[in-house]
């Protein structure tokens, strides 16, 4: 019996190829999809992605059952083509899943008629859209790299990674690029999502390449033969991340005292923090990260590793077992989830008191702003931050405040427990936030007992228990 999918993960390789090419301004993609297929990008809700904006360079076929099931869509294509040929444009034809079903292979009718179009298999029923992603830029420079030797101008990095629909970027290549600057590098190009078409030859003239996602980016990179540095998380990382910056261009110096000047500026919230009274829940906290591999990893690296919090799981969203995710948030309730969705959905079937923080596709969230990075010194910040503040809020609800309704009802006798009901309450305890155990113990400890006086119980049994559970 094959097994159960319960909610997708990613997107397909066809959406990997729409939202690598189109990043490029020169680029015009036509994509040889059905009706309605090519709307979610084309009107900005791919994935639920973060305001993709419309998508100007996007045109598809539109295949209509008539293409589909007799003459395919060649035609529909040439028409296309003729339609938006420029000389200032460079046409890119991408296959969909549908158009890869009914065999639809436009490369020898190109050749003979539109040698400067150029046709991308987006393998859309075989790869996922990373996978896709990595496949297209590595694609991209192998059909228009100029050939010519490197000729590396010193001091410059490129980095490597945007592309629509990578959740967070631009928050995330902002602070990218102020630790660039800061740590003495010349920013070259970022690629591909402030680039154009010939600025990939140029890319293996920098002197560093900057890989943005460990999701994809790596086989370009590889390609281009420069020395690789992949983008940082927490305070360590991001401190080698400037040093080596600095060691390869020669501009070491600038480096240290630009890492000397982070301690006393953007990192001083965190010294705060740490110094502070609420350093001692730190070691209380339980979170868990349903995301992409790069932001699994620099979660867990930050938030475990450097500030002591414990990581219950961090899981990449793309080879996730959803099944299990949901089975793991059942049973641990973590106090805060990074994740997608289909986990913030998960949390809701199980009356989770989990805080859920979007850090991943799908979703619907909108992450444009500048001020919300994940990676670097800035994004340790963040994240300290809103981790706090969270906990602050958590405190809120247990204020004895006064409210306009009736006092809590209290059980009129004495309700004794079974010592096996004593032992599941405190397991139950034990799960909840730890600075929110002692309410929460109370409540539930209340509840039971007035269940058990309603029934006209003298004990609190397991059974009954597991009734408010």
């Amino acid at each position: 019996m094959g097994k159960t999918v319960r909610d997708e993960s990613t997107a397909s390789a066809y959406w990997a190829a729409v939202n690598t090419f189109c990043a490029l301004k020169d680029v015009h993609v036509i994509a040889d999809a059905p009706v309605g297929c090519y709307n979610l990008v084309g009107v900005a809700v791919m994935d639920y992605t973060d305001a993709v904006p419309y998508l100007e360079n996007f045109t598809p076929t539109s295949l209509t059952e008539k293409e589909i099931a007799s003459c395919g869509s060649s035609e529909a294509v040439q028409e296309i083509i003729e339609k938006l040929s420029a000389p200032d444009r460079q046409l890119i034809l991408i296959s969909s899943a549908e158009s890869e079903m009914i065999g639809s292979d436009h490369e020898r009718m190109l050749k003979m008629k539109f040698p400067d179009v150029r046709y991308f298999s987006s393998n859309s029923l075989g790869e996922n859209e990373w996978q896709g992603r990595d496949r297209a830029l590595r694609w991209l420079f192998e059909q228009f790299d100029n050939r010519k030797p490197a000729e590396v101008e010193s001091g410059t990095v490129s980095i490597i990674g945007p592309t629509y629909g990578c959740f967070n970027s631009p928050s995330d290549l902002a602070e990218l690029k102020r630790l660039i600057a800061g740590a003495g590098g010349k920013l070259k190009h970022v690629y591909p999502f402030e680039s154009t078409l010939s600025d990939i030859s140029d890319l293996k003239n920098s002197e560093i390449i900057v890989v943005m996602y460990k999701e994809f980016g790596s086989e370009l990179a590889e390609l281009l033969g420069r020395p690789v540095i992949y983008a940082p998380f927490g305070i360590e990382e991001t401190k080698n991340f400037i040093q080596s910056i600095g060691t390869i261009t020669g501009k070491q110096e600038q480096a240290d005292s630009f890492l000397r000047q982070e301690k006393h500026t953007t990192l001083q919230p965190i010294w705060d923090l740490w110094r502070g009274p609420q350093a001692e829940w730190f070691p209380t906290v339980r979170f868990a990260a349903v995301t992409g591999k790069t932001y699994a990893k620099g979660l867990e690296t930050f938030l475990a590793h450097e500030m002591g919090m414990q990581c219950l799981f961090s899981i990449d969203g793309a080879e996730a077992d959803n099944n299990m995710i949901r089975e793991e948030l059942r049973q641990k309730q973590p106090q805060f989830l990074f994740g997608r969705m289909p986990d913030k959905i998960y949390l809701a079937e199980t009356s989770a008191s989990t805080r859920f923080i979007p850090a991943s596709f799908p979703g619907p969230v909108v992450r444009r702003s500048l001020g919300t990075p994940f990676m670097g010194h800035s994004g340790a910040v963040w994240l300290l931050q809103e981790i706090v503040n969270a906990l602050y809020d958590m405190l809120f609800n247990f204020l004895p405040i006064q409210r306009r309704t009736e006092p809590a009802e209290i059980p009129t006798v004495k309700i004794s427990w079974s010592s096996d009901a004593e032992a599941m309450l405190q397991e139950l305890v034990k799960k909840a936030p730890f600075i929110s155990q002692i309410s929460f113990g109370r409540e539930l400890k209340n509840r039971a007992e007035l269940l058990a006086t309603h029934r006209g119980n003298d004990t609190v049994t397991v059974e009954l228990l597991q009734q408010l559970k």
